[in-house]
């Protein structure tokens, strides 16, 4: 095995420096792109914007370090790219149907304090990964939450019941979303997968709104100050 040939093989000095300025000015060139398109941050990409920012990577990576690959390439590529974001960005704001075709639609998660059952059928979003945003939120269970969206941008919003009109909901942590084996006379119970809140008379009762037969003890307390 050649370690001379892995680590440097036909590399000299002048390439070496080659490569260092084709990438500062790759570099700046990627700078300049996410300054126009005015975002602060990933989470604040939508899928249309980070299939730009993937393929602004794509772009600027040959030229930093092939040889016959001049940089006037990558910057006319770059600057193509740059107009068609503008024109597409423009026309998204004229036009609503172009906009959801390119970005989709904010979906429904929660509403009225249990799942949406078509969303979670098709995949939409695991539970967990919700879950895992409401508790960063300090949501404790589902009869706290009015509505929970999925934004075009991977975002959550959500909306919540007004203190006295919080129910019973399925449990958000993990150590009330636990399977019930003992059904307790007078306690509501939330389906483990629908977050639908009934009575039960037997721990593997079928839900009555997606047919799962798991159930955890149902909360209604109030959201912490």
């Amino acid at each position: 095995m050649d370690w001379a040939s892995i680590f440097i093989h036909d590399t000299t000095w002048t390439f070496a420096a080659e490569i260092t300025i084709r990438v500062i000015l790759m570099f700046i060139m990627i700078m300049i792109f996410l300054r126009l398109t005015g975002k602060r941050g990933i989470r604040q990409l939508s899928i249309f914007e980070l299939a730009i920012i993937l393929s602004l990577g794509s772009i600027a990576g040959d030229p930093m370090f092939t040889e016959d690959l001049p940089l006037i390439q990558a910057l006319l590529i770059m600057s193509i790219v740059i107009i068609l974001y503008r024109l597409t960005t423009w026309l998204m704001m004229k036009y609503q149907p172009f906009e959801d075709l390119i970005e989709g639609k904010s979906l429904y998660i929660v509403e009225d304090g249990v799942l949406v059952l078509d969303k979670i059928k098709r995949g939409k979003m695991s539970h967990d990964e919700f879950f895992a945003e409401m508790r960063q939120q300090g949501i404790e269970h589902l009869g706290q939450v009015r509505a929970g969206l999925l934004e075009t941008d991977g975002k959550f919003s959500i909306l919540l019941f007004k203190p006295d009109e919080i129910r019973y909901g399925l449990p958000l942590f993990p150590k009330q979303y636990q399977q019930t084996t003992q059904v307790e006379a007078d306690i509501c119970y939330a389906c483990m997968y629908c977050g639908h809140v009934d009575y039960i008379s037997k721990p593997d009762q079928q839900c009555s709104r997606c047919k799962c037969c798991r159930w955890a003890k149902a909360l209604n307390s109030q959201m912490l100050s």
